[in-house]
């Protein structure tokens, strides 16, 4: 393990909370990150004081209220949810569907934004519930246009599950379908991630090769028919193509304005 600096260390802590832990004791704390007490200590009246953790009456910590304040903030600011929302508005207007928008980072993809007008359409993944990188559309799109050097590990470290759900039982099958899916703009899985749910998701950049999230939408799979799926999917890859020169035209201009 590589040394870490301090700020890495409060990062970590943060890091820590998870949904299936969503309570941590100073105990537990110092057994996970190897932290002493003193330290420990110092660093949750660091982050209690600027409302990252708070104290529970159980004498555990739980994330606190400054993350609300900066999920608020994030929603105002961000640029990519932006642009995303009008198309998000009129899918859900047109289809008994749900759009959804994902971001891409680290390893991670995470919902930060949706939309329906199909309360009973059930969606497991909420905004900000963390995405699995190894089954369901969204996963897929994003891997059909990542290189081979962050691709795979990633296959490497999910084959079982990749080839549980079809898409190819060694790295050249995985490789293949991938591409295929790539030719064709987006991505489709049925009942991966959502029991009698299809995704179809296509993916989103920032003038910048590598994929910054996707764009996707969710049916009942007795809505989506070939010939609705294979709509839906045009529709959806162009909206991630419009949302991604947008956010390219911006970069752009950043670019230009600081040289």
């Amino acid at each position: 393990m590589p040394k870490l600096n301090s700020l890495e260390r409060i990062l970590a802590l943060l890091d820590v909370f998870a949904e299936d832990h969503l309570e941590w004791t100073p105990d537990e704390l110092m057994e996970a990150l190897g932290y002493s007490r003193p330290t420990l200590y110092r660093y949750l009246k660091i982050l209690k004081e600027a409302g990252f953790v708070t104290s529970m009456p159980s004498g555990g910590f739980a994330l606190g209220p400054r993350v609300v304040e900066l999920d608020f903030l994030m929603r105002k600011s961000d640029t990519l949810l932006l642009y995303a929302k009008p198309h998000m508005e009129a899918f859900a207007a047109t289809w008994p569907c749900a759009a959804l928008l994902v971001r891409w980072y680290g390893n991670k993809l995470l919902v930060v934004a949706s939309e329906t007008q199909t309360p009973d359409l059930e969606n497991d993944y909420p905004r900000g519930r963390p995405l699995p990188l190894s089954r369901g559309a969204i996963s897929r799109a994003i891997m059909s246009v990542l290189n081979k050097r962050k691709l795979e590990p990633i296959i490497e470290a999910n084959r079982a599950e990749l080839a549980a759900v079809g898409l190819g039982s060694d790295t050249n099958a995985v490789l293949s379908e991938l591409r295929r899916i790539r030719r064709r703009g987006y991505a489709v899985a049925v009942d991966e991630l959502t029991k009698g749910v299809t995704g179809i998701a296509s993916p989103i950049f920032d003038g910048g090769k590598t994929p910054i999230g996707t764009f996707c939408i969710t049916i009942a799979d007795e809505s989506a028919a070939p010939d609705v799926v294979e709509r839906i999917g045009e529709r959806v890859r162009e909206a991630a193509a419009d949302i991604s020169t947008r956010l390219a035209a911006d970069r752009r201009a950043a670019d230009s304005e600081s040289s």
